[in-house]
Parts: C-alpha cells; structure tokens; sequence
C-alpha cells in the first residue's frame, strides 16, 4: 500500500516522520508524558484469547502464544490492552476485545492543576477507514493535550471565559491532526482515517461534553443516570424520521452505521458542544460501543456500574471492560471514568 502525504501527494514510507517532496510533518503527534501520569501496558493479560486463525478455544494456547491446533502464534501489540490511572478518582482501560485483530480505540485522560479540572476523550477509529488506529490515537492525544492547554489559560485567568468554546477550539484541532496522516488514495478500500470521539471537560461542578459518532457520556449516581450523549448513526436518523420503528431499524445491517466522524472526508461535521451541570456525587463515564452495546440503556449502565462502587476507578474501568469481553467482546472496548 503505497502512502501518500496530505498536503502535495508524494509517495511515502510508512515510518516516515517528514515528508521528502514538501517538508510537511507525517507523524502522529503523541503528547503521553503530560497526559498519563501513569499508563500500564499489559502484554500478556489477555494473550491466551481464542486462536485468531482457527478458532481454538484458549485452552489450546500455549504460554508463548501458539495454538496448539494449527500452530499459529499471535504476538500481542503493546496497545491490544492498556490502562491509564491518573489518580484514585479518574482512570481508563482499553481493550481489543475478542474478535478483532487490532485495537482501534483509543483513550486520554488528565488531571489540570491538582483537580481544579479534567478532561476524558474516548476515541473509536472508524474500522471501514484506513489506519484507523492512528485516527484514534491522534484525535484523542491532540484533543486532549488542546483541551489542557485551555483549561491552564482559564485557571490562570481565574475565571471561566463562557464565551470562549474550548471543546470546539481542540476538536478543530484534532480534526487537522487526523487530516495530516498520510494514507492510499489509491486503493479500493481509500476511505480516510477517521474515528468518532466523546469528550468531557469538567470544571467548577460543570461538564463540557462533546462527541461525533456513536462512542458516549453517561451520567450514573445514586439518585438516578442518564445518557448524556445522543449518536450520530443511521438508526437514530430513521427512527426521528418515522421511517422505521426501533425494532425495525435494529434489525438493519445499517444499525451501526454512524452519520458523523472525525476525518478528511467529514469536514462539514460541525460537533455542538453542551453542558451539563453536576448534579451532586456520582460518576461521568465516557465509553465505546464496545461497552455500551451490552448495556445500552441509562438503568442497565447504571445496575452494571453499581456492582463496583467499593473500587476506584482504575478497577472499574478494568471490570467495566472484563464485563463486555465476558459478553462477548464482539468490539474494541474502553471506558473511562471519573468519580465526582
């Protein structure tokens, strides 16, 4: 697959870092060492998942990853499981789940001035696109490390500037960063990597929330939970029409297509940034579909996340995850969390 740079269309390699032809930047930004303060990389967790090729049961993978039945060994990627713990009150797990080969989620989180503020992205790479993992990784890096930049002026300032859209301002920013990965123009599969996001600033008892896509917000306390978010997918469009009933839809091979994304090819998607004012203890919680496709509704998230409020967060996310592979783990699967 030959690459090709996004701004003059010359050819490159795919560990190039600068383009030979124009100069242009072609890496993936990572901003890592100011967003997790600590980012567990787990190889071997879940290396012993069934046998990628036949199928084999993970009874028959042997300790260094070969099935036992035809002999194919899978060797783990650094990022098919990892966890972000930024403290007791936030943390995130990110997972590849069962079926599929690589993970294309991807998820950032921070802490801004000792707690004074934080910020959560949830990004799941659009599967049908090229290099969708790296439309994860960029978005939710760029996003993120956009978000604490802003959130440091306001601080700084000492007062919330209402008028200024922090949310719109990074996420334009991420879209440029998507934009600028270099990818085949020529193949039948030339879709543009892309990804959908969920992302929340929560600042002086208010979340700022956005997303594109079907990845969401919940809201869950002791008082009741709500889906804060509402996808971006044909389902719901067809459903708002009357076109459909829900059950009808449901069955479409179209339920899960989503109507908005990040990515070179959605550049009118226009994201509207909300607040919602928190109500009192309890937890935000930013997921993919690989989640939330096992507990879609606000009272099953809720009964789910309710079986693990003697953790923290750290453990949650990682239960919250070991809950959807149990299920099946048909996606890739994260969730992050923050105690309020």
């Amino acid at each position: 697959m030959n690459l090709q740079c996004s701004q003059c269309g010359a050819t490159l390699q795919i560990d190039d870092n600068f383009c030979e032809e124009c100069g242009a930047s072609v890496a993936v930004p990572t901003f890592s060492p100011q967003m997790h303060k600590s980012m567990n990389v787990d190889r071997n967790i879940y290396s012993k998942d069934q046998c990628e090729k036949c199928g084999a049961s993970s009874t028959l993978i042997d300790e260094e990853g070969f099935c036992l039945q035809c002999g194919f060994r899978r060797v783990p990627h650094e990022l098919d499981h990892f966890e972000v713990i930024i403290s007791p009150k936030l943390a995130a797990c990110c997972d590849r789940g069962l079926r599929h080969h690589h993970n294309q989620d991807f998820v950032a989180c921070a802490e801004v001035n000792n707690g004074k503020a934080y910020v959560m992205v949830v990004c799941d790479g659009v599967s049908s696109a090229q290099l969708a993992e790296l439309a994860s990784k960029a978005v939710a890096e760029t996003t993120c490390h956009a978000l604490v930049e802003r959130v440091n002026e306001e601080l700084k300032l000492g007062e919330v500037q209402h008028e200024r859209d922090i949310i719109r301002e990074s996420i334009e920013i991420a879209k440029q960063a998507v934009c600028d990965i270099p990818y085949s123009k020529t193949t039948k599969e030339n879709d543009p990597p892309s990804t959908t996001i969920v992302a929340a600033v929560v600042m002086n008892g208010v979340a700022k929330i956005v997303s594109m896509g079907d990845s969401r917000a919940y809201w869950i306390s002791p008082s009741g939970s709500q889906l804060l978010t509402e996808d971006d997918s044909w389902f719901n469009e067809v459903v708002k029409l009357g076109k459909m009933t829900e059950a009808e839809a449901r069955k479409s091979p179209h339920a899960h297509a989503i109507t908005s994304w990040i990515g070179a090819d959605a550049e009118n998607n226009h994201p509207s940034p909300f607040e919602f004012n928190i109500p009192g203890t309890g937890y935000l919680l930013l997921c993919s579909d690989g989640l939330w496709n096992y507990a879609p509704e606000p009272s099953q998230m809720e009964i789910l996340v309710k079986q693990y409020l003697h953790l923290d967060t750290g453990a949650m996310a990682r239960n919250l995850v070991e809950y959807a592979r149990a299920c099946g783990g048909h996606d890739n699967i994260t969730v992050a969390v923050l105690s309020l």
